[in-house]
């Protein structure tokens, strides 16, 4: 297992599934049988990559990459685990990489209790606003603020 690097614009297919794995594994109770915004989702990581005022970090290992994590400064705009390293402390460590670098919001779905519950352990509330998640059938986003 290595250590925590900056992705590069050749991962954007690396990103996009491990970002599919997780959230299949761990929100198959929102997007059910929904077919996976392959291109959509790919298309974005591709401008994050390109962005310099995002930092795209993952870990690896031998059988890809492990765990991502995506900020600027101000907010975290991705963290993904892959489903069989969930539980390892690769989220928590990617959270607190992305807090030390600035990032005081977040967005999350009303539904991820998973991910809602750990942000509530770390600190971080609910700040009242919403938005629509782009993907059907467009669940519900909370805005999560630091202490």
């Amino acid at each position: 297992m290595t250590g925590w690097r900056s992705a590069t614009r050749d991962e954007a297919v690396a990103l996009r599934d491990l970002e599919r794995a997780a959230s299949r594994a761990g929100l198959a109770h929102v997007f059910g049988d929904l077919p996976y915004p392959d291109d959509d989702v790919l298309a974005r990581w591709v401008l994050l990559l390109d962005d310099p005022g995002v930092r795209v970090e993952v870990v690896e290992d031998a059988s890809g990459l492990v765990a991502l994590s995506a900020h600027d400064g101000e907010s975290l705009r991705h963290l993904a685990v892959r489903p069989d390293a969930w539980g390892a402390g690769w989220g928590r460590a990617g959270f607190e990489r992305a807090r030390a670098a600035g990032a005081r919001r977040l967005w999350v779905l009303e539904d991820n209790d998973r991910a809602r519950a750990r942000y509530a352990a770390w600190g971080w509330r609910p700040s009242g606003t919403t938005q629509e998640c782009p993907w059907p059938p467009y669940p519900t986003e909370l805005e999560y603020v630091a202490p």
